[in-house]
């Protein structure tokens, strides 16, 4: 009965959410509309979910209740509950899916909501989504009415949770007031101080983190290595370095040494600051201490040389991997990438993965977008091609950066027919969405500058009918990019289309197709676009006479603001050459003083 009640489209997108299970997507359905219906009344809810058959030891029907309750993180509790007695432990991808509920959510859970759930499920990975949604003044008061809600027996573990995600969501402040109330009824750990240590660091406010080291000092907690590499993160990220080595000079004399994730720490800092050869004597001075050095240290080197410009000695450190027996991930190759696509060297990109399917480390997304964006960009578009092919062959999925990529390098080399094909793929798989509005802003203004007017109707139809997200940004795009080439007409028709589709366009945009039927005298369409705007206007409580001067007004200082942006470059690039030259005359007078020396 229920896939009855189910319209196809409806049926189609669960069962893909599903993992292809119609059964599966059904029950999932019937058990959203059950939590729709009865979640106000908890004790009606668990008697529905009882009655209705549903199997609560399903992990896979938890999951799939989980993704349909999306956003409505209270539904997503509610049914986590009620299948948790029924499960043994949950599976890490329904507590991922719980976290993701949370994140996304308009207001977060209830403490009533939260405290029946077990102990050893009350941390970070939960609290950090929910308390990130809190505002500041509500963030102590649900801490603690979370904390009273549970036995006296589970209040130590759970003050210690909530210290760290309140350290972990950028809440450090509210930490520190948290330890005031409890105290001394809850008393701290190491662990306590390290994550008010963490929560300092993180912010950079180094001086309270001193702080807290004079509350462990006085408090006789002795610090061991996590708490001396978060102190030390802290002086690196804050650009402190005679703070950071005179800190691991300190940890060698209190008796506890720095380890590989110190050394790694302090070599990040200097290689993404371009300090590669203070980075290198680290490195050093780490061999002579005795600590060995593992791959996180290695490839933190061969990032920083490859940011560096210098690719041979990233290149010497990625083969002492490779001797050593430390495994090389995807993400050390991708610094290679990175800096031969700056000195557009494609052929040694594409050797390099032919060096990775060697190693057994097949390239990753990340790595196809860079070297796709370096084929289109040296208008090798048929590789670029290719290698999406092959990228696809060997199961990976293009995501929406990849297609980005894609289309941009197709257009910018003028492949527009190849650009269209790839851009309805992206449509067709559901990835376009509002941050690629340049990508189509692109594509349409080359498609109608090259006269391929039938072309970039047809992409417009295929972004309406894959019901794709439309809102002004959108039409705006495809309206302006028509009446640039004079099709006024079809500019018109389609602003028509887009106030049925109950969207007002921007008043510059009424403005200019106003200007542009008045030269073609056709006042009839004029008029029938006037009045829905003026009706819509009514309806959203807009002056109809500001907005139309307001459209005019746009209209005039648009242009004028771009010649003022072209004009200030213009001038940036200017004085920059100048400035070169200058520095070129100081050079060759100081060559010529060297010479007659």
């Amino acid at each position: 009965m229920l896939r009855r009640l189910l319209s196809a489209s409806l049926r189609r997108g669960l069962s893909t959410a599903a993992g292809g299970d119609p059964s599966l997507a059904s029950s999932a359905e019937y058990a959203y509309r059950l939590l729709r219906r009865h979640h106000s009344d908890p004790q009606k809810l668990a008697a529905a979910l009882s009655a209705s058959g549903l199997d609560p030891s399903s992990p896979h029907l938890l999951d799939a209740v989980l993704r349909r309750c999306g956003a409505a993180s209270s539904l997503a509790l509610h049914f986590f509950q009620w299948c948790s007695p029924s499960l043994p432990s949950p599976l890490p991808s329904s507590l991922a899916l719980l976290a993701k509920s949370f994140s996304r959510a308009s207001s977060p859970p209830p403490p009533s909501l939260l405290a029946p759930l077990p102990s050893q499920l009350l941390g970070p990975s939960l609290l950090c989504p929910v308390l990130r949604r809190l505002p500041q003044p509500r963030l102590l008061p649900f801490a603690l009415s979370l904390i009273s809600a549970r036995p006296d027996h589970d209040h130590p573990a759970l003050f210690l949770s909530l210290l760290e995600s309140l350290s972990k969501a950028g809440h450090v402040a509210t930490a520190e007031q948290l330890v005031e109330e409890l105290q001394p009824r809850l008393p701290l750990s190491l662990r306590h101080y390290t994550a008010l240590l963490y929560g300092w660091c993180r912010q950079g406010k180094l001086d309270e983190a001193k702080h807290v080291l004079a509350r462990m000092k006085a408090a006789d907690v002795a610090l061991d290595v996590v708490a001396f590499n978060t102190l030390l993160a802290g002086f690196v990220a804050d650009g402190r370095f005679e703070d950071a080595f005179e800190l691991a000079r300190e940890m060698e004399r209190r008796g506890c040494p720095p380890n590989a994730v110190s050394y790694t720490t302090l070599m990040q800092g200097l290689g993404a600051r371009g300090r590669v050869d203070e980075a290198m004597r680290v490195f050093v001075e780490m061999r002579r201490k005795g600590c060995a050095p593992d791959a996180v240290t290695y490839g933190t080197l061969v990032s920083a040389f490859c940011k560096a410009g210098k690719i041979s000695q990233g290149y010497e450190f990625l083969d002492a991997m490779s001797r050593e027996g430390l495994r090389v991930d995807a993400a050390v190759y991708h610094g290679f990438y990175v800096a031969h696509e700056k000195k557009e060297q494609l052929e040694e990109c594409l050797e390099l993965m032919e060096r990775m399917r060697e190693c057994r480390c097949p390239p990753d997304l990340k790595v196809y977008n860079v070297v796709i964006r370096l084929a289109c960009k040296l208008g090798e578009t048929k590789q670029a091609m290719a290698l999406w092919n092959e990228m696809e062959n060997g199961g990976l999925s293009p995501g929406v950066d990849t297609f980005a990529i894609m289309v941009s390098g197709l257009v910018g080399q003028g492949a527009l027919i190849e650009a269209c094909s790839y851009f309805k793929d992206m449509a067709g798989r559901g990835l376009f969405v509002a941050p690629q509005y340049g990508v189509l802003k692109d594509l349409l203004n080359a498609l109608v500058r090259d006269e391929k007017l039938e072309l970039a109707k047809d992409v417009w139809e295929c972004i309406v009918s894959k019901g794709c997200e439309l809102n002004v940004s959108a039409w705006t795009i495809w309206i302006h990019a028509l009446y640039a080439k004079k099709h006024v007409k079809e500019a018109c028709l389609y602003c028509l289309d887009m106030l049925e589709a109950g969207l007002m366009p921007q008043p510059d945009t009424f403005a200019k197709l106003m200007k542009g039927l008045k030269k073609l005298y056709n006042r009839h369409i004029a008029a029938e676009i006037t009045e829905k705007v003026r009706k819509m206007a009514e309806e959203r409580h807009v002056s109809f006479k500001m907005y139309k001067r307001r459209g005019v007004r746009d209209l005039e200082e648009k242009p004028k603001a771009k010649r003022r942006r072209g004009q200030k470059k213009s001038r940036r690039r200017q004085s920059g050459y100048g400035q070169s030259n200058r520095n070129a005359d100081l050079l060759d007078a100081s060559d010529d003083e060297e010479f007659s020396s």
